[in-house]
């Protein structure tokens, strides 16, 4: 059996968090939420090929009733030139869902939340877990089993964990 192993995500500076997604609330107006189905994709994969864009990683899923990504991006001036780029997949997308939306006004709506965050004010812990979120988006560090979320992130210099941590 392996050992347990607690990790963190390490990331020098600020980044960014940006939730995106939708959710469908006429699921027989097939011609209104496919096209924005099929969008998120063919984003994701051209910003997978161009890591210059500054998307460090991305994790889709379900949230909020509908499928959504969680997308971590190297700042905000990067998440906004893909979002604005002519170049890009998402500027025609985005207008083609507004041009549906006027037509179609209620079959599915979209969200995304964006948070600017600064460097030292977040922290992680993964305990056996894969490189998922903020660590499959940076460098993953072992944890002693001493480490706290309170040391983590700056709150107190020393702390004591309030459960015994797991040990082999």
């Amino acid at each position: 059996m392996s050992a347990y192993v607690r990790r963190s995500a390490e990331i020098e500076g600020d980044f960014v968090v940006f939730l995106i997604g939708t959710h469908v609330n006429r699921w027989t107006d097939v011609r209104a939420w496919l096209p924005v189905f099929r969008a998120m994709p063919r984003m994701l994969a051209e910003l997978a090929r161009h890591p210059e864009m500054g998307m460090l990683k991305a994790h889709s899923g379900w949230m909020f009733g509908g499928p959504a990504v969680v997308q971590y991006w190297r700042s905000y001036e990067h998440l906004e030139a893909y979002a604005r780029s002519a170049q890009a997949e998402h500027l025609p997308a985005w207008r083609a869902f507004n041009r549906a939306a006027r037509t179609r006004p209620d079959s599915v709506g979209i969200f995304h939340e964006t948070y600017r965050v600064s460097a030292g004010q977040w922290e992680t812990i993964y305990g056996a877990m894969p490189e998922i979120g903020l660590l499959a988006a940076s460098r993953a560090v072992d944890l002693s089993s001493g480490s706290t979320s309170a040391t983590r992130i700056g709150a107190r210099t020393t702390d004591a964990a309030p459960v015994e941590p797991v040990r082999e």
